[in-house]
């Protein structure tokens, strides 16, 4: 079952000044339509709770809900899918566990392992990288650049929608973009920016 996959994901992330719920609504309210939310610090009932809460803001603004990593909640929330970040996981049992209709994403840090996502047959769309360096999570794996995006264009074999993730900046949309690659997503470039709002309003003007 083919899906709608946005080509810019906003990410959520952990804050000391601002609240997961907080930020969806700032993006939402700037025009994002595809939310992530990245949150590993808290118990299953608070992330329940919490994702009812951004659940709500979504589809007041239609934006489409994905989880990170926590696909055991998908039955006791309103979300649309998850992303798996661990590069082992087994696609097919998660698929199997959220069914057909909810949208699944993986993660991927080099060709063979895109492919081997890809071939799961399951999967709707990957995040590839890092791009450039990130704090928002640990990752000791090497670092992507723009060649890393279009060396994929040599790639007859990939079908898959890539996105590129991984410390990606404003002024890294349009030549990233121009590599070929699906979309991007985006997490403390917009969380830690002046005004949020702002760069989600001039990333969508790059994109499309």
């Amino acid at each position: 079952m083919k899906k709608y996959i946005a080509k810019f994901h906003y990410l959520t992330q952990d804050l000391p000044d601002r609240s997961h719920v907080e930020q969806v609504k700032i993006a939402c309210e700037a025009g994002a339509n595809w939310v992530q939310y990245r949150c590993m610090t808290k118990s299953d009932e608070e992330l329940i709770t919490e994702i009812n809460q951004i659940a709500e803001i979504c589809d007041e603004w239609g934006a489409t809900l994905i989880l990170t990593n926590h696909y055991h909640l998908l039955d006791k929330v309103d979300a649309q899918g998850v992303h798996i970040e661990d590069f082992d996981a087994d696609f097919l049992t998660i698929r199997n566990v959220i069914g057909a209709d909810k949208t699944l994403g993986a993660s991927a840090t080099n060709l063979g392992k895109l492919l081997w996502v890809q071939n799961f047959g399951v999967v709707d769309y990957c995040g590839y990288g890092p791009f450039a360096h990130t704090n928002t999570k640990p990752n000791n794996k090497p670092l992507l650049g723009f060649e890393g995006y279009r060396a994929l264009q040599n790639e007859l074999n990939i079908k898959i929608p890539v996105i590129a993730v991984g410390g990606i900046t404003l002024a890294d949309v349009t030549p990233l973009m121009e590599t070929g690659i699906y979309g991007i997503a985006v997490s403390s470039a917009v969380n830690l920016a002046t005004s949020p709002p702002s760069v989600v309003k001039e990333i969508y003007r790059l994109i499309y």
